[in-house]
């Protein structure tokens, strides 16, 4: 093949989008390969309750917009039958469910991809594998001791599995906040806490704003730091349904705790509290392992990137990764690594082994 693209959600498929628009065919030139057993990318495993219409600012893919969708309908639903609808489309034949578990250097300068299905040899890759598949768990004394449930947000099955029971939701971003909001409406008791005190944000969210906050997290992916999530840095919208969870109590926050017990959490200053179910809701990291043989990391820990070019290796692209992590994003960084791709093809003539 001339590219790999591992990974068939928002990134992945804008992409192959273009890589097919610059005359490139799927199966012959270049392949997409992806581990979900069927199309949606990471929405397809998100919780029933996250409805479209909660869904924060889906940007369509490049090429075919998405309308008339129920915003009543789980986003799993919807955003999975547009993904479909969209590589039946353009044809982009995605192979599925297919595993990658390593990347590594190849003869006559091309990757060596090695897969469930085979082995590919590319002269570039595109990595579209997001975060999903890589749920951070913190970790604090005495966590195995505890006799209830833990979950992370990758396992949430919605608010009804938790009625009547006393939870703590760690975790300040907006899947804490949701899960929060949904889960105080049927359990016994609920706990919100958080490392940092949350941060709210008032007022239109605008180009210049949205800006800033993609170039604090591209700043960290250039000097190698493992990238932040964009929403970390841009604070939580204050909706209406925020403000009357804050007017309630439910969003009234508490500092980490110190250690977990069979029981319960307890603080530093030898308060606890008794719990059923730690929900943690502390976000991923991206799932890029699959690359360690190519030794991209940086000291920092991540991979040092230029636009969506691995420093260390231009034939890697990764797109979805760090600043290029929102919905829109995606669709610029897929077609910025096809760009930058057809160049080094053009300039590298293909050599078979």
């Amino acid at each position: 093949m001339d590219v790999v693209v591992i990974g068939a959600g928002q990134a992945g498929l804008s992409a192959a989008h273009h890589l097919r628009r610059t005359g490139l065919v799927p199966d012959r030139d270049f392949v997409v390969l992806d581990h979900a057993p069927r199309p949606g990318g990471a929405w397809q495993f998100r919780w029933p309750s996250l409805t479209y219409g909660k869904v924060h600012g889906m940007h369509a893919l490049p090429g075919m917009e998405l309308t008339g969708a129920d915003g009543r309908r789980p986003s799993s639903e919807v955003i999975g039958a547009y993904f479909t609808a969209y590589e039946e489309r353009f044809d982009l034949r995605v192979h599925r469910p297919v595993e990658v578990s390593a990347v590594r250097e190849g003869d006559g300068g091309r990757l060596l991809v090695e897969t469930s299905e085979g082995r590919y040899a590319t002269r570039a890759l595109i990595n579209a594998t997001g975060t999903w598949d890589r749920p951070f768990w913190p970790r604090y004394p005495g966590q195995e001791t505890f006799r209830g449930r833990q979950l992370h947000t990758a396992n949430y099955p919605g608010p009804q599995e938790f009625a009547g029971r006393r939870v703590i939701v760690v975790g300040g971003g907006a899947s804490g906040t949701q899960h929060l909001m949904e889960i105080a409406e049927v359990a016994a008791e609920t706990t919100w806490v958080t490392r940092r005190e949350p941060v709210y944000r008032e007022g239109p969210f605008g180009e210049m704003e949205g800006r800033a906050a993609v170039a604090m997290v591209e700043e960290r992916v250039r000097r190698g730091l493992p990238p932040q999530s964009v929403v970390s840095v841009t604070g939580l919208p204050l909706t209406d349904a925020i403000r009357d969870a804050r007017a309630r109590g439910v969003l009234d926050r508490e500092p980490m705790f110190e250690r977990i017990t069979p029981t319960g959490v307890v603080w530093a200053d030898g308060r606890s509290v008794d719990a059923d179910v730690i929900l943690w809701a502390t976000g991923f990291r991206a799932a890029i392992d699959h690359l360690a043989p190519l030794k991209l990391r940086e000291r920092g820990g991540g991979i040092r990137v230029e636009g969506t070019r691995a420093v260390r290796d231009e034939r890697v692209h990764l797109v979805g990764y760090g600043p290029s992590a929102s919905t829109i994003g995606a669709n610029r960084a897929g077609r910025a690594a096809v760009t930058e791709i057809r160049r080094l093809l053009a300039r590298e003539p293909a050599v078979t082994a």
